[in-house]
């Protein structure tokens, strides 16, 4: 394994009844080279997020995050280590405003166990609005959470993922239920505080126009294996990728 590589999945299998999720993966994710995981749907693309951050556990291989085994480990030991997950429905208290999520996260960074009401005593407030001004929320920091269009609560669920400091941050379908006109620009934001943060991400998506754009690699995933790997503009123009996967899409 060389320096650069931040996780490395090897031989990773993982079956569910008679599906092959996973068949003798080899994955590695490389410091500053934001990857984009494609495929048919059913193919095994959050299976394999569901892995690497502990939520489920391989049939065989394993899981290494900096040269560390981290297969057996909680997704909390996970997150505490540097890998931070954001799901395809933001996993926010939506009853309480952007500010109190951010504070909560960081009480759980620092394993500060106080109750909502006490919230406003966590010292580290200012620190989670600087991450808001990167994901363009700041303005909006005291409104609830169920009061705000999707395209905003992803981005305040990058926040507070950024605000448990990981070095990689593992995302499904980031845009997912973002309306068209605005996935662009919560991709821009996104990928601009993820820069900003020193994060490398891995990402599946579906949208290939943001594909294109956004990732430094892409893997194609179907079958349970990983079939093809290279640059953007290689692998979206692979006719075996634009048959079996972008035709679906489209």
């Amino acid at each position: 394994m060389t320096a650069d590589v931040l996780l490395e999945a090897k031989n990773i299998s993982i079956h569910f009844g008679g599906v092959i999720a996973a068949e003798n993966v080899d994955m590695q994710i490389h410091k500053g080279r934001n990857l984009a995981i494609i495929g048919p749907n059913g193919a095994g693309k959050t299976t394999f997020l569901n892995i690497c951050t502990g939520y489920l556990k391989p049939d065989a291989g394993k899981v290494y995050f900096r040269r560390r085994d981290i297969t057996e480990k909680s997704p909390r030991q996970i997150t505490r280590m540097g890998v931070a997950r954001a799901f395809q429905i933001p996993q926010l208290f939506s009853e309480h405003t952007v500010i109190q999520n951010m504070l909560i996260a960081a009480a759980a960074r620092e394993k500060r166990w106080l109750s909502f009401a006490r919230l406003e005593e966590i010292p580290e407030r200012n620190e989670m609005m600087h991450l808001l001004e990167l994901v363009n929320c700041a303005a909006i920091a005291e409104r609830s959470v169920n009061k705000l269009p999707e395209g905003q609560r992803k981005l305040i669920d990058i926040a507070v993922a950024l605000a448990l400091k990981p070095q990689l941050l593992l995302m499904d379908e980031p845009t997912s239920g973002v309306a068209s006109s605005e996935k662009f620009g919560v991709m821009d934001i996104l990928t601009a505080a993820l820069n900003e943060a020193n994060v490398t991400s891995v990402f599946v998506e579906h949208d290939m126009g943001i594909v294109e754009k956004y990732a430094d690699e892409v893997a194609v995933w179907a079958s349970g294996a990983v079939q093809f790997r290279g640059p953007p503009a290689e692998i979206l123009e692979h006719p075996d990728v634009i048959r079996d996967v972008i035709g679906e899409e489209v």
